[in-house]
Order: structure tokens, then C-alpha cells, then sequence
């Protein structure tokens, strides 16, 4: 197993809470901060155990990497748990994100569809493995240029670990300050990684209606 060439120091700003009622919770999460704890005793302090600092009840649901900032929902009680893993498991939510990649991006939009699957040599990088793959499809959006950078729009179809960061270095265009998948210039060209979940959509598991939660991009 690859050890992370950063050591975990997680940010200790309070938790910012964008939504919450008897079924679910909705939070921003910083850039480096661990959703769930890691295997190394240093690596305890987590949302999840803050969340349930304050919440003991809060559930989690599903994840953000480390590095990755934005929108994550958990849940209050158990019905509301399993009605969102179902929505996740089933494709029923929706996601965005704001990622600002390497280079010029040629197109306008695009969708990269490559199987994903574990490089377990270097776990837990990710890799595109065509024979053996899970398959997983990103659709892009480019919504501004820079120099040196592309600001893009981002909605994974499928949930594959790291799967927005391997696509893009896939496609030829990592994203900014990613430490498992750019090379030394775009790793440089940011003091995070820019990759941030700007939007989610899920069904309420009180009485099924379509709700999206925002967290602005702070990149």
C-alpha cells in the first residue's frame, strides 16, 4: 500500500451545517478531513465521529475523499439510512462538482466512460482497467478558462472510488493539487486539491420529494 505523501492534519473548523430536520443532515465538508476514520491511530478524527459528537444518532450514507470539500448528506435514523443507500446504490441522486483541471480542455463537454478499478500495488490509488474494470461514465461541462486551467462542471453517473480524479487524468487533464493522480506541475499549481462537491440531489426519505443542497465553491 502507497502512503499518502502529505500527513493527515485535519482542519479544525467547526462543522458547518447546511441542512437539518428529524430524517437527515446535511453538511459541508472541508478539504482534508476524512469522512470515515483510517486504519493509523492518527487518523481518527473524522466528520463522522465529529458529526456524532453533537448527533450520536447521524448515520453515514456515503463519502467525499480526504481532499475533496462540499456537499455530504448522512442520516438521523435507520429507515432514512437504507432509503438513501438505496437512492445511491440505484442512481436515483444527483451530483455536481466544481473541479479545476489542468490545461486547456479542447471540447466544450464530453462524457469519459473508462472502468475503474483498484491499482492494488499502490491501493488506494484507482486505475483504468478495461478488462477487468468496474464500469463508471463521467459527464464534463467546461465552464471557464484560465492560463494554464480549466474550470469545469462535473456529474459522475456511476460511484466509483476516486473515480472524478482518475477520469480527468484519463482524459489528459488532472485536477489541480491532486496528490495520487496529477504530475508535478499540476500537483504545484494549487495548495489543495480543486475538486469540490457543489451540488447534491436526493429524494427525502420522510416523503420522497426531490431536494438539492448547495455548498458554494470556496475555489
Amino acid at each position: 500500500m502507497q502512503p499518502s505523501p502529505f500527513p493527515y492534519a485535519p482542519p479544525m473548523e467547526p462543522l458547518t451545517i447546511l441542512h437539518r430536520d428529524d430524517d437527515i443532515l446535511v453538511l459541508s465538508k472541508p478539504a482534508g478531513l476524512l469522512t470515515v476514520p483510517g486504519k493509523p491511530l492518527e487518523h481518527g478524527d473524522c466528520l463522522e465521529r465529529r458529526v456524532q459528537g453533537t448527533d450520536p444518532a447521524a448515520l453515514l450514507v456515503h463519502r467525499l475523499d480526504r481532499d475533496t470539500s462540499g456537499v455530504i448528506v448522512m442520516a438521523r435514523n435507520r429507515p432514512a439510512q437504507r432509503h438513501l443507500g438505496l437512492q445511491f446504490e440505484r442512481r436515483v441522486t444527483r451530483k455536481t462538482y466544481v473541479a479545476r483541471v489542468w490545461g486547456n480542455v479542447m471540447d466544450e463537454s464530453g462524457c469519459v466512460d473508462a472502468p475503474i478499478a483498484c491499482d492494488w500495488p499502490n491501493r488506494p490509488k484507482q486505475m483504468i482497467d478495461i478488462e477487468n474494470g468496474r464500469p463508471a461514465q463521467t459527464e464534463w461541462q467546461v465552464t471557464a478558462r484560465e492560463t494554464m486551467a480549466t474550470r469545469m462542471m462535473l456529474r459522475p453517473l456511476t460511484g466509483r472510488s476516486h473515480q472524478l480524479r482518475v477520469h480527468m487524468a484519463h482524459l489528459g487533464h488532472p485536477v489541480l493539487g491532486d496528490n495520487f493522480y496529477a504530475h508535478e506541475e499540476a500537483l504545484r499549481a494549487a495548495g489543495r486539491l480543486q475538486l469540490h462537491a457543489l451540488e447534491l440531489t436526493i429524494r427525502h426519505p420522510a416523503d420522497g420529494r426531490f431536494c438539492t443542497f448547495r455548498d458554494a465553491c470556496p475555489f
